[in-house]
This record gives C-alpha cells, structure tokens and sequence, in this order.
C-alpha cells in the first residue's frame, strides 16, 4: 500500500500543475499523510532548478497550514473524544502533567519533527492537544520548515543531480547531525 501512495506521488512531480501537487502533498503529509513532500520536490527542482526557491516556499506554506489542520485534529479531538474519558478513569491530573511537561519542550519537539524525517503529523496533532500556545507552534513550524525545505532546495540547485543520491539515502542522518549540533549551540551557551 505504502508503495502504490510513494509511486503515485513521484509521478505527480512530472504533471503540469505539479506545484499545485506539492501544497497538496505537503499539507496533508503534515496532518494525516504518509509520504513526505521532498519525494516530489526533489525531483521537481532537479527539472528546473532555477523553481527551486518556489518550489521550497510553496512546500513551506502548505506544510505549515497543514500543521495548523494538524494542530486544530489534536485540539478538537481530545476536546469532544479524549478528556471526557481521561475524566471517567480519574487520569486527568496525569495527562495534564504530561501536557506540561509536553509544552515546556514543546518547541523543541516541532522544531525536531519539523526538520528531522520524525513524523511531523505526530507533533502537530500533540501540539494541539496539549494546548501548546498557537503562535509557538505556527513561528517553531515556519522556522523548522523553511530549514527543511530551503536547505534541500539550496543543495540541489547548486549541485544537481549528484546530490540527489546523496539527500535520498541520507536525509534523516544530515538533518539529524543538524539538530544535534543545534541542541549543542543552544545547550552550550546556556550553560557556559
């Protein structure tokens, strides 16, 4: 199943409106669907890489509202589903802990999903449904999705095609590297 949606989606980035392809992609990947927006995106910038810059933004744009569709699931849902069971199990003071605990990293959980190949959906729905502040969550999901996004747009049109093995086989692990050197940045001038 997962193969037939992954096939379907590479040969969305040869259609005429591919553009139109990639916001849908990239705004459903970020609330419901499986494959991630980079599967078209690479190879779209790879056919015209003076898009690339386009393409990246329109990628960002989507992927951010489709966080926001993410983020309004997880509010909604735990509203009218979640907390009047958590009520009739006595758990409310557990899972408002959890919330908490949730929120005071909170920034660090989108931007790490939002760069990193973790699912980004996960933490769009959380966001919400642990009431994370909305403008947190929207300016965390605009930086960590431009870095995504534009990062690989930059490498590909200044490289071409020989990076695209590379970002393919290796995404998760560049931008993983990327987000333990942050973590250091930050963690490093706190502390020192």
């Amino acid at each position: 199943m997962l193969r037939g949606l992954y096939n379907k989606t590479m040969s969305l980035a040869d259609h005429p409106q591919a553009l139109w392809w990639l916001a849908a992609v990239a705004f459903v990947e970020s609330s419901v669907f499986p494959i991630p927006p980079d599967v078209l995106m690479i190879p779209m910038i790879l056919a015209r890489p003076s898009r690339a810059w386009l393409i990246a933004l329109v990628a960002l744009v989507a992927s951010v509202a489709g966080g926001m569709l993410g983020y309004a699931i997880g509010a909604f849902a735990y509203e009218g589903l979640g907390q009047p069971i958590l009520e009739a199990m006595g758990k409310v003071a557990a899972i408002e802990e959890f919330n908490e605990k949730f929120n005071d990293f909170g920034f660090w959980a989108v931007l790490g999903a939002g760069i990193t190949p973790f699912p980004y959906k996960v933490i769009t729905i959380m966001s919400g449904w642990t009431g994370m502040p909305l403008m947190t969550f929207v300016a965390t999901s605009i930086l960590a999705r431009a870095l995504r996004f534009f990062i690989v747009a930059g490498l590909l049109r200044a490289f071409g095609a020989p990076i695209r093995d590379f970002i393919e086989k290796r995404l998760g692990l560049v931008f993983t590297v990327f987000l333990v050197l942050l973590f250091g940045g930050f963690f490093a001038l706190r502390y020192l």
